[in-house]
Formats: C-alpha cells, structure tokens, sequence
C-alpha cells in the first residue's frame, strides 16, 4: 500500500512516504510536499496507526534528497533516549551500531539520528562536544550551547544549558569542574566508569571517590548533591575506575590553588545546571537554533552546503530530519538558512540542528535510510533514538532503493 501526500510547496517533488500502517514497505510516488504534511493527515494520506511516518522528499533541480521522521506527540508509546558510542562508555561507532546496544528494557528502537559534535582526543574519543544525559545519567557536562531535552512530562525543549557543576571542599570553598573529558594542567575534571575503565589522564593529583552516604550515588544524575568520601589520593594520573567509584582530576597548575585533602575527608558534589534539568532522562547537544516560535533563523555572509541533521516539532509532531549531501548527482546538502527555512515550511514551530557533515545518518526499523556522504556511516559519539515501549513493533521492513 502506497499513500500520497497531498499538499503545496514549490514544484513537483518525488516522494517515497513510509508507514508503519501500511505493512511497513517503502515507494515512490508522485506528489507534493508543504506545512500540510506537519499538520492534519490528508484524506489520502489517512492515520499512521502506530503513530509515526517516513517520507523521502527529493527536489531534482538542486538537487536535494532529504529524509523526514514524523512521530505523533499525543501518542505516549513512544520515547527518546540517547546512546553511547560503545554502549555503556563513550567512544565511536556508528548510529546502527549504537541502536543495537540499547537495553531491551527502553523498547523496540524505530528510528534514530546522529547526536552532538564530539571531540577526538585519542584518549577521549566520541566525547560530545555538550550536555548529554543518557537513560537518565550525565555522562557529558553542559558546554553553553543549544541543547535538545526532553521532560518528565514527554514534551521537548531546546535551549543553552549552562554547567554550575562544581567540588564544595571540607573548608567550604568550591572549585567547577568538567565531566568525562580531555583534563587540561589548570582544570578539575570529574570521571565516572562511562568514560572507561581509566581516567586517561597525565600528571596532577587524583581523588578516589566513594559514597559517603545512603542518600544518591552513581549513576551519576543532574541537579543533585552527593557526598562524597575520599578513599584514596593518587599521584600521576591515568587512575582505575572501578564500579561504584568516581575519581576527580586535578591539573598541576589547579592543585595550590586548591584546600588539601586526605583520605577520608567528605566533599560534596554537586550537579546543577541552569537551566534546572533535574530528572531529565534525555538531552543531547547540538545546534545552532533553526526555528524559534515559528520564526526560521537568519544567517549572513557565505554560507557552505553540507549534509544536515536536525529535530524539529510543533504542538502534535515532532520530526527529525536528514538531508545528505556533498553528492553532486544526488544531493547537494543545505545551509542553515535552507535547512531553517525547510524545518519552518514541515510546520516546525521550533527547531535545532544537530551534528552534520559525514556523520548525518537517518535509521529507520533496522535500514540506514539515507546516502552517507562517505559512501558509509561515519562512527559518531551518540544518537538519538526513538523507542517503542510497548516493545512489540518487530514487523519486517522492505526497502526500494
């Protein structure tokens, strides 16, 4: 069974529409696309019963080949979480890999998109750039850019998510630090086992961590107080992290600019953020903003063509959103600004971009459905993936290509 999308933006388009109510095949049809499709289904379109779609939009005289996810919000059987590079740890693998080590626990994955930029640090790899929080741990700390999060309520925001974490010493003075990174000579940094099983670290002074109370542990969530008792004080760097411990890194250059510690005095840890994203279970990194309150964004100067990804919604759909590129008989890829002005014509009342280039991927049911610009998925740090938590969607995809 094929369905048209009915509506009017620009010229004829070819469009290959994916339903998950129609035996979850995939065609191309001739058909046009607007704000229509964002909006009320058609009369031939009809109801995705499952309550999300797939459509591939082409426009030949760019040209663009652009990938769209549309997911109801009123439906509640769905939910976003987001990956790790290896699972459990950071590190790099591509998104198909990454959506195969989700626990069985969050659901059936449907779709699924590359994450946050990253650094590649070869003792860091598949560090995002940003925030992340993973099944409800911060496994990255928030850098001051564009974020896309989810509430306990299921709704979806984007904004700058400022880090006030910071180490309240025995003596009451408090010191900031990061969270699973590159330690620099003058930075604190905190570890926890999703970075692996080492801190990686060169130099400096090194504080063992372990639960001092009854009250929150590991792992390790935002917007909490945690007391902390230092077990051991290492020397050197490149400490174990064993379960149930974290350790907290201190450059050379920060250690006299710090209270001295021994072991067995008790800090506190704290996790705030600003925003307050206590209880968030999913967030990930990005941007920048490509639609603010229905108004797309605007860019000046030269703007480059590239392979895109990005998430969008309005009040009864969210969407997430590839668009390859760098393939000149196929696709050219967006500048913000096209890529702003398309989130805006799906009926997008808000809308970020996520990390691009190479790494722009789009999974549906088990089928990389874009063109890699690489000819291959690039490994990236994290995805984001929407999960069926009724578990039960396990029907076959075919695929026309």
């Amino acid at each position: 069974m094929n369905l048209v999308v009915d509506a009017t933006w620009r010229r004829f388009r070819r469009l290959a529409v994916f339903s998950a109510a129609a035996g979850l095949s995939l065609g191309l049809l001739g058909g046009k696309l607007t704000a229509g499709f964002a909006g009320t289904e058609t009369p031939s379109a009809g109801r995705h019963d499952h309550g999300f779609s797939y459509l591939h939009d082409t426009v030949a005289e760019v040209p663009w080949s652009i990938h769209i996810f549309k997911l109801e919000r009123a439906n509640r059987d769905f939910d976003f979480c987001t990956t790790l590079g290896n699972g459990a740890t950071q590190g790099l693998t591509t998104v198909s890999e990454q959506v195969k080590h989700l626990p069985p626990s969050l659901g059936e994955p449907v779709a699924a998109v590359n994450g946050d930029y990253y650094n590649k640090h070869e003792h860091y790899l598949g560090d995002p750039r940003d925030l992340q929080i993973s099944q409800g741990e911060v496994v990255s700390a928030p850098a001051g850019h564009m974020c896309f999060w989810m509430d306990a309520a299921g709704n979806p925001h984007m904004t700058n998510v400022l880090s006030r974490f910071r180490v309240i010493w025995p003596d009451g003075a408090a010191t900031p630090f990061g969270l699973n990174e590159e330690r620099t000579s003058d930075q604190a940094v905190l570890y926890t086992p999703a970075v692996g099983d080492s801190t990686h670290t060169q130099g400096g002074t090194e504080l063992v961590l372990a639960e001092a109370t009854n009250q929150w542990w590991l792992p390790l969530r935002v917007g909490q107080v945690y007391q902390a008792r230092v077990v051991e004080v290492r020397a050197g760097g490149d400490t174990a992290l064993k379960p149930g411990t974290m350790v907290l890194s201190l450059g050379p250059e920060l250690e006299g600019h710090v209270p001295k510690v021994q072991t067995g005095d008790t800090v506190r840890v704290i996790t705030e953020t600003v925003p307050n994203l206590a209880g968030v279970k999913t967030a990930v990194g990005g941007g920048p903003t490509l639609v603010r309150d229905g108004k797309a964004m605007e860019w000046g100067g030269i703007q480059m063509r590239h392979p895109r990804t990005a998430i969008g919604w309005n009040r009864d759909f969210i969407f997430l959103v590839e668009v390859d590129g760098r393939q000149s008989q196929l696709s050219m890829g967006m500048t913000f600004s096209e890529l702003a002005g398309y989130m805006r014509k799906l009926g997008c009342e808000q809308a970020m971009n996520l990390d691009g280039g190479g790494s722009s991927t789009m999974w549906v049911l088990g089928n990389v459905m874009n063109s890699p610009s690489e000819g291959q998925e690039r490994p990236g740090a994290n995805a984001l993936v929407v999960v069926d938590k009724r578990n039960s969607l396990r029907l076959p995809v075919q695929v026309r290509r």
